[in-house]
C-alpha cells in the first residue's frame, strides 16, 4: 500500500471514530471512543502534515480529502482547547484578600485494589498531606493498608471496603456532618455524601462518586454511569452550600455526559484553562487520558493543581489546593442548566431505572 493510499484510509478512519461519539446511544463500543481524543486530534494532525509535506494537492480529490481532514481537526481540537493553557480559566485563583483559613487540599485516588505494593502510596499521602482524600477500588486489605499507613492523621472517616473494585475511603481532617453512604444505582456501586467544615468554620458539601463504566463483559452500557452522574448533577445543583465533587468518573471531560453534568449540575472544572492532567492509564506512556476529576462551584477558587506520580496503580492520583471565596462567586458564574438539558439529564435516569426494572422481571 503506497504512503497516500494509507493516509486517505487514516483519514476516513479518523472521520468515523471522530463522529461516532455524536450518536446518541450509551453502547459500550460507541461510548469507548470518547476516551482516545487527545492522541486521535494528534494523529489527525500528523497525517495532514504528512499529507502537505509528501504530496502535491493538485486535484479536486486531494483538495476534498484534505478539506474533510481539516474539518476534522478543528472539530477534535475545538474539543480539546478548554483543557489547553489558551483557554480561559473556570475556577480563578485566589485573590490576595483570600481567608487563608478556607484553604484545603484535596486528593481522589485510584488505588488498582489489585495492586500489593503500598509504600510509595502511603509515602505520597505523606508527602501532599491532603485534608480531603477519596480512595477508590478500596478492598479490606487496602482498607487496613491505608488506615495503618495515615490513618491516624485522619479523625474523620467513611470507610466502604468491598471486593468488587468498587469500594471507597474517605479520609478528612476536618469534621464531617451527616455522611452518608448511598448506592444511587446499584447496590454494589457507592457513593459517598458529606457536608464538610473548613478550619474557619465555613460548610461545603462533598460527593465522592466512582461509577461503572461502560464494559462488553459486565455492563455493555454506559446508563449506570449516565445516571449516578446525572443524580448527583441534580443534588449539586440543589445545594444551599458550596459544592465540591471529586472521585473516579470512568469518563473524560470532554464527553457529552460530563458536559451534561457540568450544565445541570452548575459546576466548574478545575482543570478548564490549565491543562489534561492525565491520570489513567499510568501504565501507558501513549494510551493516557483524564478519569479522574474534581468538580466545584462557583464560591471556590484554585491555588494549584497537579496528577501523579506514579504509585503502582494504573491511575495517577488527582490533586487540587482549593480556596472559598464566595464573595466573589459572581466572577465565574457559570450558566444556568436549561431546561433541555434538565429533561435529558432526567431521562438519563428514567432509563437506568427502567433497564433495572426490566433485569428484575427476568430474574
Amino acid at each position: 500500500m503506497s504512503l497516500k493510499a494509507f493516509l486517505q484510509g487514516f483519514g476516513i478512519l479518523a472521520v468515523v471514530i471522530t463522529l461516532v461519539p455524536l450518536i446518541a446511544a450509551d453502547f459500550w463500543w460507541i461510548r469507548i471512543f470518547d476516551y482516545p481524543h487527545i492522541e486521535l486530534t494528534l494523529l489527525t494532525l500528523t497525517a495532514i502534515a504528512a499529507y502537505f509535506i509528501r504530496f502535491e494537492i493538485k486535484n479536486w480529490r486531494d483538495y476534498a480529502f484534505m478539506t474533510v481532514l481539516l474539518a476534522c481537526f478543528v472539530y477534535q481540537f475545538a474539543k480539546l482547547f478548554p483543557y489547553t493553557p489558551f483557554s480561559p480559566l473556570e475556577v480563578n485563583e485566589p485573590t490576595a484578600e483570600v481567608d487563608t483559613s478556607t484553604a484545603f487540599k484535596v486528593v481522589t485516588l485510584n488505588v488498582l485494589q489489585k495492586n500489593e505494593i503500598s509504600d510509595s502510596l502511603i509515602a505520597e499521602m505523606k508527602r501532599v498531606q491532603p485534608d480531603i482524600a477519596v480512595f477508590t477500588e478500596t478492598n479490606s486489605r487496602w482498607k487496613n493498608t491505608i488506615s495503618k499507613g495515615i490513618g491516624n492523621e485522619y479523625p474523620y472517616k467513611v470507610e466502604v471496603p468491598l471486593p468488587n473494585t468498587y469500594g471507597m475511603l474517605l479520609y478528612s481532617k476536618f469534621e464531617l456532618i451527616n455522611p452518608e453512604v448511598k448506592f444511587l444505582v446499584d447496590d454494589s456501586i457507592p457513593s459517598i455524601h458529606s457536608e464538610i467544615q473548613l478550619s474557619s468554620g465555613d460548610k461545603i458539601q462533598l460527593h465522592a462518586i466512582h461509577p461503572t463504566p461502560p464494559m462488553p463483559q459486565h455492563n455493555p452500557s454506559s446508563s449506570d454511569r449516565d445516571a449516578e452522574m446525572m443524580k448527583v448533577a441534580l443534588e449539586a445543583r440543589d445545594s444551599k452550600l458550596p459544592v465540591l465533587v471529586i472521585g473516579d468518573f470512568n469518563d473524560v471531560p470532554w464527553s457529552q455526559t460530563v458536559s451534561l453534568f457540568k450544565n445541570v449540575g452548575e459546576l466548574l472544572d478545575v482543570r478548564t484553562g490549565r491543562s489534561f492532567y492525565n491520570t489513567f492509564d499510568a501504565g501507558s506512556s501513549i494510551m493516557r487520558w483524564p478519569l479522574d476529576h474534581i468538580f466545584v462551584s462557583e464560591e471556590f477558587r484554585v491555588k494549584k493543581i497537579a496528577a501523579g506520580p506514579n504509585i503502582e496503580s494504573d491511575h495517577f492520583h488527582f490533586y487540587a489546593e482549593l480556596f472559598l471565596q464566595p464573595e466573589l462567586a459572581g466572577e465565574q458564574k457559570p450558566d444556568p442548566a436549561t431546561e433541555e438539558q434538565l429533561k435529558k439529564a432526567r431521562k438519563q435516569i428514567d432509563k437506568e431505572q427502567e433497564e433495572d426494572a426490566e433485569k428484575g422481571q427476568n430474574h
